[in-house]
């Protein structure tokens, strides 16, 4: 080997595999710090395109998610009016049942018809406060609710379910109980209306079943997308953990090696002396 003081090759040697060591213990450490092994385009710039994809399909059944959470809301909030609105019903249709009974006195009819009223009032008050962000499928006036499925667009349609008192036809004549003859009239108009209810009921329920299966549907989806990019771009932090001891042993051998070809031009002055 030459002794030159003007070319350390051994120095040059040694520096270069300080400087890759030190290179692959930054990206060791970024791994680590990060939990990703591509948290970037440079780190492999297919792999963060594909992963960067199925992050946009992700965000995307994220809000179709919310969506479907808003729709059941509002679909658990209108059952659960139409169940006490059906409840009501119920105990009207008692009332009128006892107020077609003929020969009763005005006082029982008077009250019976007092007690029908306020029952059918309460019907409007629980319509009126069935609603949820905004929306209402049970009051007279309510619109269809379009619920969105999944990232495409596609969506089903739950139909409105008026059911306040005017709706239930409680506003046409003679629909009291002053005296028996209406009676038989307004129980006639509160079995259909319980059947209009129950009509409701089923028709709210078996889309609210729907809802719940797309919501499931989603959910699994998207966990199995995000264990799909996680495989992609995941550090192994055990292997990362094992990596970076090692490297940390090189970069200070390194350095003991870079210090000792740097003192190799000292051993030319032997040769003068």
């Amino acid at each position: 080997m030459a002794f030159s003081i003007n070319t350390n090759a051994g120095a040059m040697v040694a520096l270069q595999n300080l400087n890759k060591t030190n290179f692959e213990l930054s990206k060791t450490q970024n791994r680590i710090n990060t939990g990703l092994k591509v948290s970037g385009a440079k780190d492999d710039a297919s792999i963060f395109a594909i992963a960067q994809k199925m992050r946009g399909v992700i965000a995307a059944k994220n809000s179709v998610g919310q969506g479907l959470e808003r729709a059941k809301s509002i679909l658990d909030v209108s059952i659960a009016a139409a169940e006490s609105i059906s409840d009501t019903l119920v105990q009207m249709k008692e009332l009128a049942v006892r107020a077609s009974e003929p020969g009763q006195d005005t006082a029982t009819y008077n009250a019976l018809n007092a007690d029908f009223f306020a029952l059918r009032a309460q019907i409007d008050t629980i319509a009126l406060n069935a609603e949820f962000n905004g929306k209402n499928l049970v009051i007279t006036g309510a619109t269809d609710l379009d619920v969105t499925t999944d990232e495409d667009g596609n969506s089903f349609t739950v139909p409105k379910a008026e059911m306040q008192a005017i709706t239930l036809q409680f506003g046409l004549p003679n629909i009291d109980l002053y005296n028996d003859t209406n009676a038989g009239s307004t129980l006639t108009v509160i079995e259909n209306a319980i059947d209009t209810v129950n009509g409701h009921l089923s028709s709210m329920g078996s889309a609210s079943k729907r809802v719940d299966l797309m919501i499931t549907m989603n959910s699994k989806v998207k966990d199995a997308i995000e264990v799909g990019v996680g495989n992609l771009v995941d550090a192994d932090m055990a292997r990362e953990s094992a990596d970076l001891q090692s490297l940390q042993v090189k970069q200070q051998l390194g350095i003991q090696a870079l210090s000792i070809a740097n003192q190799a031009p000292n051993t030319v002055l032997g040769l003068f002396r």
